[in-house]
């Protein structure tokens, strides 16, 4: 593989001349954290934040630059999606993005045709455009469930992984979804899926290919991904000897893509942003109530409700990462359609749709271009592929929508440490009643977004919940000890500035983790006021104008209380 290069805004060769202003933004983000040039290039290890003191206590105290990415980009090279590959790359590059995930759907065309054919195409974008890292995915029909991405790091084999998972281990391919055998069914799909995971986690294991991570997409969209099953997915190969399959399966899109979809007279009166548009079916879990199927503030029930089902799943002490992204089919208010087939050709004997022609006339679509408006930021001590990677299993994420913020540094110490502390994803040590700090320091918009916004943030909120390990219900879907403890009014302020949290370790270990808004539209949350006074909500149908209500979401950092 070609050598990668730094993208622009941190390479000391380019010139700030060169720099448009958010590229001059990020480019300050870096050297605050001591990464420019060369730093960036050869990385920059974690140190303990509390090294002197002998005891264990404090945590790792990395520097960080954040790339920004998207997930879930499709191309010609799916059977519903319309852009060519160079196309979507063209945007991602023209939207900033520093790495991106072509994750195809599965089908048998893709994983006897396109996936090689896509593959020969990535190569040689990776090779013109060295700055700019791209990955080969695909996009999993979980049996009898949604969807994920699956996808791993470059090598001989990043291909044929895909193509071999595809064809043993998708949902679709098999016919694995519920029928008419009823229970029986869904025990082999929900064990099949686990297999899925520990047979990743194995490919990786031994070395076939460096890395590979999976990502549940659009969790709630349908209402078929039950808890237990998120769980057992998250989870696959804990006792059974193959603990590294855990580390494969590691979070959810907190907001999926489609934000698009409910823009004013676009689609209907019935659109809702991420085209939640659904009602519980026969496959659905039934313990999720119809609110579930909406998203609130853009973003997923399962990730906007304060004590809701993500918070459940952090309540046992695990990491469960989210992101957010376009899953880019159709962009709103394009005027391209695919072309006709040639004759006897078909996407189960080609494995590629025929490339777009531009038409006259606005072409249906929900999406936005890679990076227009959805954006996951992924902190690295490194610029590449394996960083970014590392990057998101580590759980150092935070996302927003509508450019709402240049740069997030989340950072949780001992107020008896030196150092930054501990960031996003990560642990730390403390004693209990112990004081410490929660440093925000929030870089705001240097530029007006794609709709010519320049973002202003409202608010910062701080949501902690307790830990309390394992539940013995995995249908748990609420963590009732989880609120928004405090908000900062920061409206107005401009730049970049950090707010200091005092926090008290009490007698039981917890997490805390960030959220905020433009400010435009939140009212009490799902779970009531004293949980969650001033929340993402839903929109009218058809009325959800996504640049008029932007959110930031950060993970989780975790406090161990020891005594």
């Amino acid at each position: 593989m070609t050598e990668q290069q730094l993208p622009s805004w941190a390479d000391p060769a380019v010139s700030p001349a060169d720099l448009d202003a958010q590229g001059m933004s990020r480019r300050g983000l870096l050297r605050r954290a001591g990464l420019f040039g060369a730093a960036f290039a050869l990385g920059s290890a974690a140190t303990p934040a509390s090294a002197a003191s002998g005891r264990g206590l404090g945590g790792e105290d990395p520097r960080l630059a954040y790339l920004v990415g998207d997930h879930h980009v499709h191309s010609v090279y799916s059977h519903d999606a319309k852009y060519t590959f160079s196309q979507q790359a063209r945007a991602a590059a023209k939207y900033g993005l520093d790495w991106m995930v072509f994750n195809e759907h599965s089908n048998f065309g893709h994983a006897y045709y396109g996936a090689k054919l896509e593959h020969a195409e990535i190569l040689k974008a990776r090779a013109e455009n060295p700055r700019q890292l791209i990955f080969q995915g695909l996009e999993w029909y979980i049996p009898a469930a949604e969807h994920c991405t699956v996808f791993a790091a470059p090598g001989p084999h990043e291909t044929d992984l895909l193509t071999q998972f595809e064809l043993a281990y998708d949902g679709k391919l098999l016919g694995y979804t519920e029928g008419a055998a009823g229970a029986a069914d869904t025990a082999r799909n929900e064990a099949h899926a686990v297999k899925a995971i520990q047979w990743l986690a194995e490919r990786r294991r031994t070395g076939y290919v460096d890395d590979v991570l999976v990502l549940a997409n659009h969790p709630l969209r349908l209402g078929i991904d039950s808890p237990h099953e998120m769980r057992n997915w998250r989870d696959a190969g804990w006792g059974g000897g193959n603990e590294e399959a855990a580390e494969i399966m590691i979070g959810m899109e907190g907001a999926p893509g489609a934000q698009g979809a409910a823009i004013p007279g676009w689609r209907g009166t019935t659109s809702i942003r991420g085209e939640y548009e659904n009602k519980p079916s026969a496959q659905s879990w039934a313990g999720y109530p119809a609110d579930a199927y909406l998203t609130y503030g853009g973003f997923d029930w399962a990730t906007a409700t304060v004590g809701g089902l993500w918070d459940a799943m952090l309540s046992e002490g695990r990491l469960f990462t989210i992101t957010t992204n376009s899953d880019n089919h159709r962009t709103v208010f394009d005027t391209w359609k695919n072309g006709d087939w040639p004759p006897g050709q078909n996407f189960d004997n080609t494995g590629k749709l025929p490339d777009p022609v531009h038409t006259d006339t606005p072409q249906p679509g929900s999406d936005f271009w890679p990076g227009e408006f959805s954006r996951t930021h992924v902190g690295v001590t490194r610029y590449g592929y394996r960083a970014v990677m590392a990057g998101l299993r580590a759980g150092r994420v935070w996302l927003d929508h509508g450019h709402l913020l240049d740069g997030l540094d989340v950072r949780l110490k001992r107020d008896c440490d030196h150092g930054e502390g501990v960031t996003l994803g990560g642990r730390l040590r403390v004693r209990k009643g112990e004081r410490i700090t929660l440093n925000v320091t929030v870089t705001t918009a240097s530029r007006a977004n794609a709709q010519g916004i320049l973002p202003q943030l409202a608010h910062v909120d701080v949501i902690r919940g307790a830990v309390r390990g394992p539940v013995a219900d995995r249908d748990t879907w609420q963590a009732p000890d989880t609120r928004v403890v405090q908000s900062k009014d920061v409206s107005g302020r401009r730049g970049t500035y950090t707010l200091r949290i005092p926090v008290t370790a009490g007698d039981e270990s917890f997490y805390v983790r960030l959220r905020g808004s433009d400010g435009k539209r939140n009212g009490t949350g799902y779970l009531g006021a004293a949980i969650d006074p001033h929340g993402p909500i839903p929109h009218e149908p058809g009325d959800g104008d996504p640049w008029a209500d932007t959110w930031f979401y950060s993970n989780p950092i975790f406090v161990d209380v020891v005594g």
